[in-house]
């Protein structure tokens, strides 16, 4: 537990004294009986959208509280994850003044949101297990040190982070530990949304575009304290999350156990990937994998990256990042697709 952590001192002053926008549909909390709306200037006439949607995005967070045994209180929805972690470094990074701390090879956008946002960035590399150094992260903390970014599991590795490495973390680091779980659903690690209580400088971030099978809407999800949330809300756009998006999560969430379904059939084929994997005569690594991709060390990542875009197989290039020399990352798809990946390895590995 986490004691002693006010954090009052690490929000912007302007984010202190700024006065949210409050829309029509934020004002008016009625949901009983059939109402008249002429508050918000919409066009009257129903095609379906022609109304604004719930600001608060009250039937998804219903349908995700039940689903992550977490508070809606305890949610803030956003246009992807992206889109929220935009939110967290608008409400605790002062442009031109404060920095971050990312651990690369990490997700890209930590940096690009951190350049948008005039905001220095601080790495620290992975130790050569694709695991925090803790030590030397503690070390290269500042005064100015407001956000630290942990992806578990780690894209582009795959693999998940030591738990005690991150609990020493949230306990030591005096700003706001991010954890972004896009992959969690693919790991048997416990996700840090049950431990929100106890680290009142922890935000979980999580996503519907892996195992949820809803890239193409948009949806990212923040787990926070009802502080941290209310400080998000109090700067987010007001219909940031648009009508046809909450309509299809509800659609999609609503079907029981299609994603429990969907997971357990890419964990499957993540095994007989892998299993297969090892027979390709030019792949010298496999690394563990917690997420619904496998990374692989190869003889020359270009030229095996170009042999498979000329068969119709597009994977990623990860050689440029830190620590993924020759590195390609290949997605667990369907078992079709896996098989003429397979195929099309073994073909050029014989070539």
């Amino acid at each position: 537990m986490k004691t002693n952590f006010n954090i009052d001192s690490l929000v912007r002053p302007t984010i202190k004294t700024l006065k949210p926008y409050s829309s029509a549909r934020d004002e008016f909390k009625g949901t009983n009986g059939a109402m008249v709306f002429l508050d918000a200037n919409e066009n009257p006439f129903d095609n379906g959208v022609n109304r604004y949607p719930d600001p608060q995005q009250g039937g998804v967070k219903a349908i995700l509280s039940e689903i992550k045994n977490v508070s809606s209180k305890n949610m803030l929805l956003g246009n992807g994850s992206d889109e929220v972690l935009d939110l967290i470094f608008r409400v605790f990074c002062e442009p031109n003044n404060d920095n971050i701390i990312i651990l690369p090879p990490t997700y890209g956008m930590y940096s690009v949101l951190a350049n948008i946002n005039a905001i220095g960035i601080k790495e620290v590399q992975l130790s050569n297990s694709f695991q925090p150094q803790v030590e030397a992260i503690l070390n290269a903390v500042d005064h100015n040190s407001k956000i630290l970014f942990l992806c578990s599991p780690n894209n582009p590795t795959g693999n998940s982070f030591s738990s005690r490495s991150i609990e020493e973390l949230l306990n030591k680091f005096k700003g706001i530990v991010v954890i972004d779980e896009a992959y969690i659903d693919f790991s048997t690690e416990r996700s840090w949304i049950d431990r929100l209580e106890e680290f009142p400088n922890l935000i979980v971030t999580q996503t519907l575009s892996k195992a949820y099978g809803m890239a193409g809407i948009r949806l990212g999800v923040c787990y926070a304290s009802t502080e941290i949330i209310s400080l998000l809300n109090s700067i987010k756009p007001p219909y940031n999350v648009n009508e046809l998006t909450q309509l299809k999560a509800i659609q999609q969430l609503s079907i029981k156990n299609l994603a429990a379904s969907q997971i357990d059939t890419i964990l499957k084929e993540r095994a007989l990937l892998i299993s297969k994997l090892d027979t390709i005569g030019f792949i010298s690594k496999i690394y563990p994998s917690d997420a619904n991709f496998v990374l692989v060390k190869v003889d020359d990542a270009t030229k095996r990256y170009d042999q498979l875009i000329d068969q119709g197989i597009v994977i990623r290039n990860r050689t440029t990042q830190p620590g993924c020399e020759n590195c390609l990352r290949l997605t667990v798809g369907t078992k079709e697709e896996n098989e003429i990946l397979i195929k099309e390895l073994l073909s050029i590995s014989k070539s």
